[in-house]
């Protein structure tokens, strides 16, 4: 079973598969790990159902977002393990200056208090990790983040994180862009719609990116090793 099924009709997965969408590209030899706004604003200071959540930080998606970190963790520990690139593109606190249009589109953002920019304490970076602050949904824009790839010769992207129809998806449309071979863990990221979560990775499964669970993931990771 895939996350979409049941809300993506069997017609519609067969007109893409018939169009010859969604091959898998598989890893290339040196994977990074993104950890995408994975702060307290985004999944509250403990695990709580989502209507609850957001009394502490109106931006949180709640317990899907805990049961995601714990995948994350899974994934942190294998890369700390093998000594891979770890880098959290994370949201910073916004100037005046440069709140721009998501101010208008999203104002609770701007008034999220300092704890919620915290990064959640079970995966938070350590010092050997690259910290990629932005403005926007893609980790890419306005952000030296293909500099940072290209210098720790970075060819697959393992994308985690929030939110699924958000950041994460502008993140992995510019990585595509870029030409890095890109997987999604369905279970290590969220959205505070689970529609919107599953449509958004279908699609993204169909053009963008390899979508699979944190075992699979780890699976894959596994292999790369052994064949290395």
């Amino acid at each position: 079973m895939k996350p979409w099924d049941g809300i993506i009709s069997e017609e519609e997965q067969k007109a893409y598969r018939a169009a010859g969408f969604g091959k898998p590209t598989g890893f290339g030899s040196r994977p990074g790990l993104f950890i995408i706004d994975v702060q307290y604003r985004t999944v509250g200071t403990r695990p709580m159902p989502f209507w609850e959540a957001i009394k502490e930080f109106p931006t949180s998606c709640g317990d899907v977002g805990w049961r995601a970190v714990a995948n994350i963790e899974k994934l942190v520990k294998t890369f700390r393990a093998r000594k891979w690139p770890i880098l959290y593109p994370y949201v910073a606190p916004k100037e005046q200056f440069d709140m721009g249009r998501l101010a208008d589109k999203v104002p609770a953002l701007m008034t999220v208090g300092a704890k919620g920019y915290e990064f959640v304490a079970e995966i938070a970076p350590l010092p050997e990790d690259t910290l990629v602050p932005k403005k926007h949904p893609s980790a890419f824009f306005g952000t030296p983040l293909v500099s940072y790839l290209v210098d720790k010769g970075i060819d697959s992207i393992i994308v985690t994180g929030c939110t699924t129809s958000g950041c994460v998806r502008g993140s992995v449309v510019d990585a595509f862009a870029y030409n890095f071979r890109v997987a999604v863990c369905s279970d290590a990221v969220y959205d505070r719609s689970h529609v919107s979560h599953c449509v958004n990775l279908f699609d993204m499964s169909e053009k963008y990116a390899d979508v699979m669970t944190t075992e699979e993931c780890l699976g894959a990771l596994t292999a790369l090793r052994s064949a290395a």
